[in-house]
This record gives structure tokens, sequence and C-alpha cells, in this order.
């Protein structure tokens, strides 16, 4: 089978389901075009059965599986900034290991880098999920063009990150990923947009990612609320929006915060999807 040059970069920690990684490991292995390498980092020590799982994913693939262990839990930010370094193609895909990708995933996306050289950082839509994928929730369509991705990036995060191919030197050049728990990414997006790189994403739903009640939650109380904020002012100070940008959002972050979380959910499906 053909293999791309591509790293598919993911990080994992200690409170992932077994059963969620084994899937996202599968879709990962499966693809119409397998991955150069597939490079795995351990964000701290993990449970038994999760090194075990890994364990066996070494035997079965051999170097195209590179594991980088941290002694202690870093956060994502820190663990993905260290992956990327450690990746050994010019292009990586990122990957969640609790997802699964469309089994075209990474040929689709590794054909669109041939045609435009110009091209830095590749998303595509997602399909939102509960339990299993044919229980959809949401279908997450984002903006298509450069233009466009840099517009919706002013007040949103304009990018899927686990349906991200990027260039490595980009990433680099610009700082690579930086500790900003829960937002890492769109900060890691606007520092690109503002170096003028070049963005699309592909209106075809590549990755099936997993939500509900659980996610949902994770995106309200105090705790998120007030890092929240802080990191908005962050990603406005380093990427395109103005001060009525950041007052918009601000707000909107402020109001999803505080909602009850059955409420919260049915605001993402029915007005921050399509």
């Amino acid at each position: 089978m053909q293999k791309l040059a591509v790293s598919v970069l993911m990080s994992i920690y200690v409170k992932e389901k077994p059963e969620y990684f084994i899937q996202a490991m599968e879709s990962t292995i499966n693809q119409t075009a397998q991955p150069e390498e597939i490079l795995l980092v351990k964000d701290g020590p993990l449970t038994e059965e999760l090194d075990e799982i890994i364990r066996q994913y070494q035997e079965k693939l051999g170097e195209q599986l590179t594991v980088i262990s941290l002694d202690e839990n870093q956060g994502l930010g820190t663990a993905l900034a260290i992956g990327v370094e450690k990746c050994r193609n010019s292009l990586i895909a990122r990957m969640d290991t609790d997802d699964i990708m469309a089994e075209n995933r990474l040929e689709v996306q590794y054909q669109e880098f041939l045609k435009n050289k110009d091209l830095t950082i590749l998303g595509s839509n997602i399909i939102e999920f509960e339990g299993t994928p044919d229980n959809v929730l949401a279908r997450k369509q984002m903006p298509e063009s450069n233009e466009a991705i840099r517009a919706y990036s002013k007040r949103r995060n304009p990018f899927n990150h686990m349906t991200v191919m990027f260039k490595k030197s980009a990433v680099i050049q610009v700082g690579n990923y930086q500790p900003l728990p829960g937002f890492e990414d769109y900060y890691l997006w606007v520092r690109l947009l503002k170096k003028n790189f070049v963005s699309f994403n592909l209106q075809q739903m590549l990755v099936y990612a997993r939500t509900g009640a659980e996610m949902y939650s994770r995106r309200g109380g105090v705790s998120y609320l007030v890092p929240g904020l802080k990191a908005r002012q962050i990603i406005y100070k380093n990427g395109l929006g103005k001060i009525n940008d950041l007052v918009f959002v601000s707000l909107v972050h402020i109001v999803i915060s505080l909602m009850p979380n059955k409420l919260r959910g049915s605001f993402y499906q029915k007005q921050l999807r399509n």
C-alpha cells in the first residue's frame, strides 16, 4: 500500500478510554493511503491497559509508530509542541485519540498539498457523534477559502483541530503549539494567519468527532469561564480581530459558560453548527 510522506500526530493521557483509542488507531492504520509515521505522545503516565494497547500497536506497526513518553502530564500544548519537533515528515496531520477518521482523509488532504504548493493549513468539516458514529448530533461546517477563514478567525476558531494537516516548518516558524488550555490550536492558527500563511477547509466530512454531554460540560463553569476570557485576550493580541470582536466573543463566552449544561448542548448543536 502507498505510504504518504505524512506524520499523524496524537497525544494521549491517562483519562482516555481504551476503546476510543483503539477506534482512533484503527481508523488511522486503515486509511486508503497509509501515513509514513504515526507519532504518539504519552502525556504523563498512563493506565496499564492503555500501555498494553500501545505495546501491541508497536509490535504490529514497527517503525511506523513512534512513541514519546513524558514523565509527567504537561498539557496538550506542550505535548503537541514536543510531538511537532519530533515528527520526521514535513507534513503533519493532527488526530485526537477519541475520534475516527474517514477512510480517505489522509489521501484527500495530501493530494491538496500536492496541487497547491503555497498551502500551509488544511482542515475539513466534521460529523459530531455520541456513542457510535451513526448517532449523529451535528455537522460542523467551516469556512472554505483563505479569505473566509481569516475573517472567521476574528471571532471563532476557523478549523476543526482533529482534521488539520499542516506544514511543520511554518508551525515551528511561528513558535509551535504553546500552552493555552482549551485554546492551544486556535492560538496557533491565528499566529499562522497573521503571518499570511495560506489556509483552506475542504467541505468534506473527513473526521467523525466524539462529542455529547461530557464535552459540553467541559465548556462551562467558572473553571472554563475565567481561563477562556484570558485566552481570548491573548488570541486577540496575536490575531486579526479588532476590539469589537474581542468584546463580542467575550460576552458570548460568558453566556455560554454560565448556561446549564443541557441548554449549552442545545446551543452548540443548533446555533454553532450547520
